[in-house]
């Protein structure tokens, strides 16, 4: 059966599966050049079909000693069915005076990305013909034949592989646009010319939705990422609904109805095929759905100033949250601070990879925007580019200019210790505010969280401009180094991040 009629036809399957928390963390498993990997519903997690009663055993010891000893936290959440491992693929430049075409590039770009432990990869909104360059539209590939070889490279490898789908944006130059979809006023001009398509549009529903679930199936994509294109109700400042718009639902600062509605539609449809579906909103924000799941990642970051108030803002937002600490215009101290960030609260970062950016899309001539271009963040790419022809590279619009080379390694070496705490039938006690587990208060700026499966572990973060000591009840070791000795007094330079395990 090949990978598209699975999708049609093993829906239910799927879904059945899903409700289980059957989780592909073992999808790297190796496949054979030409060779199809297998639907990830066959792969289910060790808790289901390897633990073996000591492996129960252990589990469950750990979990009753943290209901034990941990009397408040932040967050509980039983982790399962996540892949925290992601990855923002490159394809190429788009608009562009050629198509972009896999390669050998890609060949061994994908290769280096297993080795790395990629388990996801999106692609965004260059696989698309935005502009109508080759015939197409922001809904169709710049190069069909070209994406399908592409997807079928990344699925050879036992990764899975999502592209962008705007249930918001839609290009206003294109000759299939109508201005009663939008709210006057709403949109993003110039080069990218971005209009806002109202949710409660009904011609916006009616054209967007069948064509959203013809890349499912024309592409035999693993799911879809959705850059909303939304202004939540709580920022809004256009009052004035579409001239195609009909208010079906309570509208409030703590509830956006009309969008809620119309993502949870398309969550439902990609579940019902075995998918995944992946939000992103702009800055710190997350959809207010009033509990309808709209989403199995949601990604963060965007134009946000300070990486602490990120931190602070989408701690406790709805699981998976994915970071993406914008380079241009949030500054860290070092490529280490993404994961302090991060991993104390079950988020991991975001990877930029694929192909260089060269930003020469920024001052490509588009016949439908005459005489405009990007002026921004490709522009400034390109003329780094252009200065450094053979690296280090951009990869991707979050990444900094200049580039630092020092986050891909960063990345492999905290996801290979991040992926066991994050193990599928692991539970997570995020920001502990009251527990046993200290021989003393935890010091100011100092987060801990707890992971229990088989093995437990103790995240400690410093988040302060100051050392800090910490002092634990039990023995622990460092988790990357367990043959150093067992100790219960943790030194935490500031701003800084140490990941422990429980000695057995």
């Amino acid at each position: 059966m090949d990978r598209r009629t699975f999708l049609k036809t093993n829906a239910q399957a799927a879904a059945a599966g899903a409700a289980l928390g059957l989780c592909s963390a073992d999808a790297s498993a190796a496949t054979q050049p030409g060779e199809k990997a297998a639907p990830a519903a066959s792969k289910a997690p060790a808790i289901l079909v390897s633990f073996a009663a000591d492996d129960h055993r252990r589990r469950l010891l750990n979990i009753a000693q943290c209901t034990r000893k941990i009397r408040k936290c932040m967050r509980q959440h039983l982790i399962a069915d996540y892949l925290p491992a992601q990855c923002v693929y490159n394809l190429g430049e788009y608009p562009s005076r050629t198509r972009w075409e896999p390669g050998e590039y890609d060949e061994q770009e994908l290769d280096r990305l297993k080795n790395h432990g990629i388990q996801l990869i999106q692609v965004m909104d260059e696989w698309n013909d935005r502009y109508g360059m080759f015939g197409g539209n922001k809904l169709t590939a710049v190069n069909p034949e070209g994406f399908r070889r592409f997807v079928s490279m990344v699925h050879q490898r036992g990764i899975k592989i999502i592209a962008y789908a705007s249930s918001g944006y839609f290009a206003g130059h294109d000759p299939e646009y109508r201005q009663e979809w939008t709210r006057p006023g709403d949109a993003i001009g110039g080069w990218w010319d971005l209009p806002r398509c109202s949710p409660a549009s009904p011609g916006w529903r009616a054209f967007f939705l069948p064509r959203m679930v013809k890349i499912l199936e024309d592409y035999e994509l693993d799911g879809l990422y959705n850059d909303w294109g939304y202004v939540p109700n709580a920022a809004k400042q256009i009052k004035q609904p579409a001239p195609d718009e009909v208010v079906a639902f309570p509208e409030t600062p703590d509830h956006d109805g009309a969008v809620a509605d119309l993502l949870h539609l398309i969550y439902a449809e990609v579940k019902r095929r075995g998918g995944i579906y992946k939000v992103h909103a702009d800055f710190a924000n997350e959809p207010r759905t009033g509990g309808l799941k709209v989403y199995d990642y949601l990604w963060v970051g965007e134009n946000v100033e300070n990486a602490d108030g990120l931190r602070k803002a989408t701690k406790n937002h709805t699981p998976y949250v994915v970071p993406c600490i914008q380079g241009t215009a949030a500054r860290v101290e070092s490529e280490n601070d993404h994961f302090l960030h991060a991993i104390p609260y079950m988020q991991f970062p975001l990877l930029q990879a694929g192909r260089p950016l060269t930003g020469e899309r920024g001052v490509i001539p588009i016949p439908r925007l005459p005489g405009v271009r990007e002026g921004g963040f490709y522009e400034a790419a390109w003329k780094y580019y252009q200065a450094h022809p053979n690296g280090p590279y951009i990869y991707g619009g979050w990444d900094p200019i200049p580039p630092n080379p020092a986050m891909r390694p960063a990345h492999a070496r905290w996801l290979k210790q991040y992926l066991p705490l994050v193990e599928s039938g692991t539970w997570a006690y995020l920001e502990i505010a009251e527990s046993d587990l200290f021989a003393r208060p935890l010091p100011n700026d100092c987060v801990a969280s707890v992971f229990a499966n088989r093995e437990l572990y103790l995240v400690l973060a410093n988040y302060g401009q100051s050392a800090a000591l910490v002092e634990t009840a039990d023995a622990y070791v460092v988790a990357d180094d367990p043959g150093a000795a067992p100790s219960r007094t943790w030194q935490l330079p500031q701003r800084t991040l140490r990941i422990l395990k429980a000695c057995a």
